[in-house]
């Protein structure tokens, strides 16, 4: 049963992609029937946060075994990570536009902390293109990393709580389960957090693999 994990995302996601549009939520002024996309658009954050705690935990490794593979592995969950960036700031987008009025506003720390955060890994990847040898390009990518993660935790989570913003659960807002997240809302939301952070595994995990086998062919 070594895919039980991806089965279990497929159905999980199945499950919260069809219920998240059909289950009744709260009727909230604004809000109305976008709240839905709590059921999209956070879990599909989680797995980007995930992703990039991944690719730190094999930097931090890579900086300790000098080992290629797990380089190689922090690279791989950083992209895997980045992707998920994608659909994360568009859904987020959205949302913006039929509950703010618009796209994107520079008065949200928020969304100004993650369009700052993908800068930061685009330069990561920059970083590593610029680095012929090996070695040192495993180091310096390493400790880049190791700062590209904190920074994007600083941008993302602590500036928001700290200043004026327009999100749930940041700047004094209040998140949504403390006031209209029902318990049918919960069986929506908490499965597609599970189902999409194994999703996420699962490409790391191809990804990976397909990594080995370039270099395989390389050398």
């Amino acid at each position: 049963m070594k895919n039980w994990y991806k089965i279990l995302s497929v159905i999980l996601i199945l499950y919260t992609l069809v219920w998240g549009m059909l289950a009744p939520v709260p009727r909230l002024d604004i809000l109305n029937e976008t709240i839905r996309n709590v059921f999209y658009h956070v879990p599909i954050w989680f797995s980007m946060l995930f992703m990039m705690t991944v690719s730190l935990f094999y930097s931090i490794k890579t900086l300790q075994t000098n080992s290629l593979l797990h380089d190689s592995k922090a690279l791989d969950a950083a992209i895997v990570g980045f992707f998920f960036s994608i659909p994360g700031i568009t859904t987020g987008s959205i949302w913006a536009k039929y509950t703010w009025g618009t796209w994107w506003t520079f008065q949200d720390p928020k969304l100004n902390g993650v369009a700052i955060s993908i800068l930061i890994y685009t330069a990561y990847f920059i970083l590593r293109s610029s680095v012929d040898d090996e070695q040192k390009r495993a180091k310096i990518s390493a400790v880049y990393n190791v700062f590209a993660f904190v920074m994007m935790n600083v941008f993302i989570m602590i500036l928001p709580r700290l200043t004026d913003s327009l999100h749930p659960g940041n700047g004094g807002n209040p998140a949504f389960a403390k006031y209209d997240m029902d318990n049918g809302m919960r069986m929506v939301f908490y499965p597609a957090v599970i189902g999409w952070i194994l999703f996420s595994y699962w490409i790391f995990n191809v990804k990976n693999r397909i990594s080995i086998l370039k270099n395989k062919l390389n050398d």
